[in-house]
């Protein structure tokens, strides 16, 4: 990416073990994020580019001498983030703090939406899966990379539990995979707030039993009424606006908890007396998707949950620009990338 809009195909040089940590992957599948299209919109220009991409599976082609969890051959996902999951951030559940950890695309590392990627960190980071790399689960598996971990860190954080009614701010991928989340953690009513059809259809499919298609104190109002005035105990606010996290305090009970997804784009909040007089709880942040992936594979693995519907077409690498401007024309859920 050179700047806001301006994403391009070039060849890079072929990834190369650097450090004994090091693995090579062949990239199989990769997709476009939603926060990618945060610097879509608004990237200054600039002369050198960025790679892009940081989630993607694929097949180990080469290994440092120091790993040993992986070779050549195996098919992996790889979190979001690198880490060692031994430091003591990691074995915390911190994994995004990870101190030998890093992000792609950002101080020589490769970005995910490219044909190779040289990982650091291999044993801490890669996850063997135990199918073929043409596996009509690929997509799904793919999302451990991210929007599935991040969904259910939202429900995770927000302690989304048997019983609860939970409100999803959002009907993006990671909105609607914390829809998945949240059914899977035994929530009882489960409320979409999302103004596309399409969209929010799927997510009935993955579990909500409410749709709420107004915004701002029409919507607050509504998600009121349908609980009877007090609010939902459990708010996942999956955009990132001002505006969604007051719909999340609107709508919260009091002593509730908001966990917060969506990558703020605003740096001051409506987080004064009033929030404190109410005993609520904001939580959230980054996903440490490691933590998360031995657990939800699984699930996959079997058929319990299938997040891989969140991709709603697919591009190939060459395309990759067609996939970003889709995606930010609100064309296209989630662009799935292939190699």
């Amino acid at each position: 990416m050179y700047g806001a809009g301006d994403v391009r195909i070039e060849n890079r040089p072929d990834p190369t073990i650097q450090q004994p940590t090091d693995a090579v992957v062949r990239t199989v599948l990769s997709c476009v994020c939603g926060s990618d299209l945060w610097p879509y919109k608004s990237m200054p220009a600039t002369g050198t580019g960025r790679p892009m991409g940081h989630e993607f599976l694929g097949v180990v082609e080469e290994t440092g001498a120091g790993v040993s969890g992986v070779r050549a051959g195996d098919l992996v996902v790889a979190p979001f983030t690198y880490c060692d999951n031994t430091c003591d951030y990691c074995a915390r559940g911190l994994h995004f703090s990870c101190r030998q950890g890093g992000r792609y695309g950002f101080d020589g590392v490769d970005g995910g939406q490219g044909e190779a990627v040289r990982v650091p960190q291999a044993d801490g980071t890669l996850v063997k899966l135990p199918v073929a790399a043409d596996a009509a689960l690929l997509p799904s598996l793919l999302t451990l990379s991210d929007v599935m971990t991040t969904g259910h860190h939202g429900a995770v954080t927000a302690g989304v539990g048997h019983g609860d009614g939970v409100l999803v701010i959002g009907d993006g991928a990671v909105g609607l995979c914390a829809v998945i989340a949240a059914r899977r953690l035994g929530a009882e009513r489960i409320i979409l707030m999302g103004r596309h059809t399409t969209r929010t259809d799927l997510g009935r499919d993955f579990g909500a039993t409410d749709v709420v298609a107004e915004r701002g104190e029409e919507g607050i109002a509504r998600v009121r009424d349908l609980t009877g005035g007090d609010g939902v105990e459990k708010v996942i606010e999956a955009v990132g606006t001002r505006q969604t996290l007051q719909t999340a305090l609107g709508s919260v009970v009091d002593g509730g908890t908001i966990s917060r997804l969506g990558i703020p784009q605003y740096e001051e909040g409506p987080v004064g007396p009033s929030m404190i007089m109410r005993n609520l709880t904001l939580t959230g942040g980054a996903s440490p998707s490691r933590a998360y992936i031995d657990e939800l594979l699984p699930d996959i693995l079997d058929g319990t949950i299938e997040p891989g519907r969140v991709f709603d077409r697919s591009f190939s690498v060459d395309r990759t620009p067609d996939a970003y401007q889709a995606m930010a024309d609100r064309r296209v859920l989630k662009a799935l990338i292939t190699l």
